[in-house]
């Protein structure tokens, strides 16, 4: 697959319902799912072993996957709750798009399928499998001889609300490889000696171990790094805190423990932070009470301290309408940087937790736009119906054009922008303006794909005026 091309199938925008279509090529018994009809769309207009479409032979994984061969799925399954009450459908990657991409891959014969994913600590795992349609995906799957191992890649967990205390999983550190890239790291160069990397709900002392001057690590599933071929199956949404989150952004959930993971930095752009961009009082006393809450020894303090930088929050939101800790907005220096390090580790990191100068494993990223997220995502996103799949082998591309579908302009949010600079380690050999866009009816440009293809989401609040597309932008 040629890295410049993103592929783009339009479906209807629901997900029950059967299609007619035949399928020559799949294990008797495979459920036709909108997403399994658009996957197969897309893996037509690929090229994938053209010679035997059509047949009972056709095996577009083929020349990528067979036997002796281990292969992992990373889905979005971010949380079993949507706090905006739109339920699952805009939150997570649909189980019917991982289900059918599983019938392609299973053709095969790998020696392995794992599906996982690192969702936020506080997620119920189980219930996340049950709730999505997972479990019955699975179960169809298994009838049929087709075997799914799935993984949570957290190392650690909490039961529930923000100042529980963590707890231990099943896995260890033996299962990850630790990586820092130090001088490399897209994050150099917002380390000061006093960065003051911060996630929002974690204790500050931890992060100040993993990041800083010459210091960044992250902790990645050992499964992803032993994979030879990667399948990243993004949910499309907005994202408070990076703008988008899509193909780029998913590589979070390859981290097993957030404080290894840099959301923003402390204080305002004043101040050397990102988290705001303008300081007052109640917010710098609602960081400083937070830190005491991330760092308590006890959970009785953790609680005090974390109810009093919730009312800091409060009264400041009640000034001036909009007020979190979170770097919620569109000056984020940080997230940005963290995802594209990430992004480097999965393309050329070895499981010796070294970087190669070569690509180590093969990466497809097949994209859930179906039903999209908007507003407030990842967390809270509101359902919009965008009704396509996009599938390509670069993140960098897929994501400069779902922008461009998502009605915003890939060139103002930093990490769509930054992930084809030099700095970013290589995940894009070309320049947007070399992108084409692939559909049943031709190839066309990203401009023009937007005008066919592309709705208007609403943005989150942080970034509204400061993303939205404008017409010269895409061309």
């Amino acid at each position: 697959m040629d890295p410049k091309r993103v592929y783009v199938s339009q479906l209807a925008p629901q997900y029950d319902g059967i299609c007619s279509n035949h399928f020559p090529e799949l294990i008797a018994g495979a459920k036709a799912t909108p997403a399994l009809c658009g996957l197969r769309q897309l893996l037509q207009l690929t090229g994938l072993d053209s010679e035997n479409l059509g047949t009972p032979h056709w095996n577009p994984f083929g020349s990528w996957l067979g036997i002796g061969k281990r292969l992992v799925i990373k889905p979005n399954w971010v949380h079993h709750q949507n706090a905006s009450g739109q339920g699952l459908d805009c939150l997570v990657t649909h189980c019917s798009v991982i289900e059918a991409m599983v019938e392609y891959v299973a053709l095969t014969q790998p020696t392995s399928i794992i599906v996982g994913d690192a969702s936020i600590q506080s997620c119920d795992f189980t219930q996340l499998l049950e709730l999505s349609g997972w479990n019955e995906c699975n179960a169809r799957l298994r009838a049929r001889g087709i075997l799914v191992e799935i993984r949570d890649f957290r190392l650690t967990t909490r039961t529930d609300g923000a100042w529980e205390e963590d707890h231990t999983t099943k896995r260890s550190e033996s299962d990850y490889v630790r990586f820092n890239l130090g001088k490399e790291s897209c994050l150099e160069p917002v380390s000061g000696n006093d960065a003051g990397f911060r996630v929002t709900m974690y204790d500050p002392k931890e992060l100040a171990v993993t990041h800083g001057p010459e210091n960044h690590q992250y902790l990645i599933a050992r499964e992803l790094l032993e994979a030879d071929v990667v399948i990243n199956v993004p949910k499309l949404k907005t994202h408070k805190k990076a703008g988008i989150t899509g193909a780029l952004k998913n590589l979070v959930g390859a981290n097993g423990h957030k404080s290894y993971l840099p959301h923003h930095r402390k204080g305002s752009n004043a101040k050397g932070g990102d988290c705001y961009e303008k300081s007052n009082t109640l917010r710098m006393l609602g960081e400083e009470l937070l830190d005491r809450a991330n760092g308590a020894a006890t959970a009785r303090q953790k609680k005090f301290y974390g109810r009093a930088a919730g009312l800091a929050m409060k009264a400041g939101k009640l000034a001036d309408g909009a007020f979190d800790l979170e770097g919620s907005w569109f000056g984020n220096d940080t997230v940005w940087r963290m995802v594209l390090d990430l992004q480097r580790i999965l393309h050329y990191g070895k499981p010796d937790g070294h970087l190669s100068t070569r690509q180590q494993r093969t990466i497809v990223n097949l994209t859930d736009a179906i039903v999209g997220g908007q507003g407030e995502g990842p967390l809270a996103p509101e359902a919009v119906a965008l009704g396509f799949l996009s599938m390509g082998v670069s993140a960098a591309a897929c994501d400069w054009v779902h922008a461009a579908l998502m009605g915003l302009d890939p060139a103002r949010i930093p990490l769509t922008r930054e992930a084809f600079s030099t700095g970013s380690g290589e995940l894009a050999r070309f320049q947007p303006g070399d992108i084409k866009v692939c559909t049943e009816h031709g190839e066309i440009d990203v401009a023009e794909a937007a005008r066919q293809l592309g709705s208007q989401l609403r943005v989150p609040l942080g970034w509204r005026g400061h993303c939205e597309a404008r017409e010269e932008s895409l061309c």
